[in-house]
């Protein structure tokens, strides 16, 4: 019997965390962030973390898990993920992810073969040398010769996830594509009940740029700069985020501030376009317009969607 999830999902400020929290408390759940950022320690202001006063009334996961200079992969969440919803279970309370990283919903629902590998060092070395040297479309190349597939997806300058690919083919002898194929065939890991958030692209746009305001005012120059000052530089992956790198270039005196928090509201913006585009692929998720309905109308609905698609023996769960 595959195990029940409950999944709220959508762009960045559409409304997630409020809706999660209110049916949070309903349902008896505990909450899972599904955002690649919020694992990083220190990383408050710039990825929207849910306040401890809320992290406090609901059980909060995958926040605060991380320093800054680790690197944390998309199968190492499936992998953490997998640990905590049976122990959610067995607390009998409801696991719920929340978030917008599309590709951590996709691993952990649908799911990913990952190939049981140690990172080759020296290998990444070398190719990140020969990048330097030679033009990342160099390295590109040599990943268009082993897995075709996945170079057309993969644009030259990602040279992070080029360089995986290889090493990936290198370690086992087979492509990521085949592994992402693998995958595809295999049935649903969790039994999940998929709700999507969205908003009329100028509505959430126009969320994006308060946020960004909001943030600025509540201390995200200050964040970035005592991290960047602890020694946490904007090659890692954790400083690649949203907000941090752009302060990093103001920091940098790369430009001024209002040209940072002008590719904030920018970047930002791209990024959520791009969340709605991984979505709609999934014709699982049950859609809600937010912004055309009210809030209590909102919560009825999901409600409903959620004691709907509940199995029998799911009861337990949300009753305490």
């Amino acid at each position: 019997m595959q195990e029940p999830l409950v999944a709220i999902i959508g762009p960045t400020a559409v409304g997630k965390t409020k809706l999660s929290l209110t049916l949070a408390k309903r349902f008896n759940a505990e909450i899972i962030s599904g955002d690649s950022m919020q694992v990083y320690k220190g990383m408050d202001v710039g990825t929207a973390k849910p306040t401890v006063e809320e992290r406090n009334n609901i059980p909060h996961h995958m926040i605060d898990i991380l320093s800054p200079k680790e690197e944390f992969s998309v199968a190492d969440f499936q992998a953490r993920v997998d640990e905590l919803i049976p122990k959610i279970i067995n607390r009998n309370r409801l696991p719920m992810l929340v978030g917008g990283t599309g590709l951590y919903v996709k691993a952990l629902i649908q799911g990913f073969i990952f190939p049981d590998m140690e990172t080759d060092w020296k290998l990444r070395e070398r190719l990140e040398a020969e990048a330097e040297e030679y033009g990342t479309e160099y390295v590109h190349n040599k990943l268009k010769a082993i897995d075709p597939p996945l170079a057309e997806k993969l644009h030259p300058n990602d040279l992070r996830r080029v360089i995986r690919g290889i090493e990936v083919y290198k370690q086992t002898g087979k492509t990521s594509t085949h592994f992402k194929k693998e995958a595809k065939e295999r049935p649903p890991r969790y039994r999940a009940i998929k709700i999507g958030l969205r908003r009329e692209r100028e509505e959430l746009y126009d969320r994006i740029n308060r946020r960004v305001d909001i943030m600025i005012e509540e201390g995200l120059i200050e964040e970035v700069k005592e991290l960047y000052e602890t020694g946490y530089d904007r090659d890692l992956q954790s400083m690649q985020g949203l907000g941090y790198k752009e302060i990093i270039g103001y920091l940098e005196g790369e430009y001024d501030l209002k040209e940072a928090i002008r590719l904030i509201k920018r970047d930002t913006r791209h990024f959520a376009k791009r969340q709605l585009t991984w979505f709609r692929k999934d014709k699982e998720i049950d859609w809600f317009d937010v912004d055309k309905m009210k809030f209590e109308d909102l919560i009825t609905q999901t409600e409903e969607l959620i004691r709907t698609n509940l199995q029998p023996e799911d009861k337990k769960l949300i009753e305490g």
